[in-house]
């Protein structure tokens, strides 16, 4: 099954009752958060209606279906064997990833490294573990990469977790096997527990290469679970279902210890949308190809619109991370887009130190909308070029 194009923007915002579609005035372009504008997939509404017109609502209590359905997808996407026993329940990613953290970490004083720019709630999922934020941020100048040596002293300093984006989250970057590889020896070298968040992995883009981590983690002796869903490649955030799978024994025992109100929480309209997600996969391969073309088209208007503008090449998802350094916008661009261009992206100050002069664009929408952002944010650009001018 492909899609076609969302529908138009005025429909969205008058059909649409999410963040995208209200946290801002209708004359603000929105392409912030990661929502898509296309409609979900026909086959997970079916199953999801099937699953209501069933009067199925209500609780769970293990990942049922969702766990061999979510093995055979590792296996075909990237031979990752998954064993179905160690696949549980989480509300959400971030719901899993704290609840994880409070399993591994001490109660008390517990460091779990982080490695900016990331996904702004990692930080409040560490304080949620009450745990404090250890960070090591990525590597620039190589591409946005892993600071392996930063994160070695971490560990030696007393680590006792890393909150792992793969793929990464704000840069898009699918970080390559080898450095998974020598972080893997690193956490079993230290005894550091992996949390690896892998939500965008089905949006990895054609010829880019993803590697989970689990496989990685497990051959090296490392302790590591990965926490992911269906939720961002088929937009089923609101329906409330993720995993949690352990890559070893140790992380395997640990995760019986999960409190049973955790699947309780899990919305069971979740968990059939996710299945039926694992097998949409021709959707899934259409949107890629959309967004493929959408990252060119943004490359290409800014080129010639906000030529100041650089963007970060993405190797997976719809979020694509953008540098307004040198366009005059200061430290937090997506303010000054917002209250004078109209357009609404991702401020980069919230992803930590080295997001300053960034922000983040969502490009799940139609070519029209990625024409008309740039429009916007060229503009905005511009006047600042000539505010500079004239006090010059």
């Amino acid at each position: 099954m492909s899609f076609g194009p969302a529908r138009p923007l005025e429909q969205l915002f008058a059909t649409r009752s999410s963040i995208k579609w209200r946290r801002y005035p209708a004359d603000v372009l929105p392409v912030f958060v990661a929502e898509m504008d296309f409609d979900v997939d026909p086959a997970i509404l079916d199953r999801v209606g099937e699953t209501l017109r069933n009067s199925d609502t209500g609780y769970l209590d293990s990942a049922g279906p969702l766990a061999p359905a979510f093995a055979r997808f590792a296996r075909d996407s990237w031979g990752w064997e998954v064993v179905p026993e160690r696949v549980h329940l989480a509300t959400d990613v971030t719901v899993g990833v704290v609840e994880a953290l409070r399993l591994a970490i001490p109660e008390v004083a517990g460091r779990v490294v982080l490695t900016p720019p990331v996904y702004p709630p990692f930080f409040e999922m560490v304080e949620e573990a009450d745990a404090v934020a250890v960070t090591v941020p990525l590597i620039e100048e190589s591409g946005w990469a892993l600071d392996l040596a930063g994160i070695e002293r971490a560990f030696a300093d007393g680590a006792d977790a890393l909150l792992l984006c793969n793929p990464q989250n704000p840069t898009g970057r699918c970080h390559s096997r080898g450095a998974l590889e020598a972080l893997a020896a690193l956490a079993a070298r230290y005894g550091v527990f992996v949390v690896s968040d892998e939500v965008h992995a089905p949006l990895a883009h054609p010829g880019a290469v993803f590697t989970p981590f689990a496989p990685v983690a497990a051959a090296a002796g490392a302790r590591s679970v990965t926490v992911t869903s269906a939720s961002k490649a088929w937009n089923l955030a609101g329906l409330k279902c993720a995993v949690i799978v352990a890559a070893d024994d140790w992380s395997a025992r640990l995760l019986t210890r999960l409190p049973e109100e955790l699947a309780a929480r899990t919305s069971i309209l979740g968990l059939h949308a996710n299945v039926a997600a694992l097998s949409c996969v021709k959707w899934r391969d259409s949107l890629l190809d959309l967004l493929v073309d959408n990252v060119r088209l943004l490359e290409a208007e800014l080129a010639v619109h906000a030529p100041e503008v650089r963007v970060v090449q993405p190797d997976a998802g719809y979020l694509v991370w953008l540098d307004f350094r040198a366009t005059g916008l200061g430290d937090d661009p997506a303010r000054v887009l917002i209250d004078e261009g109209r357009v609404a992206l991702n401020s980069g100050v919230p992803f930590g130190e080295p997001g300053r002069g960034f922000a983040r664009i969502n490009l799940a929408c139609n070519p029209e909308t990625v024409v008309e952002a740039v429009r916007r944010i060229a503009a905005t650009v511009a006047a600042a070029r000539g505010r500079v001018l004239l006090a010059g």
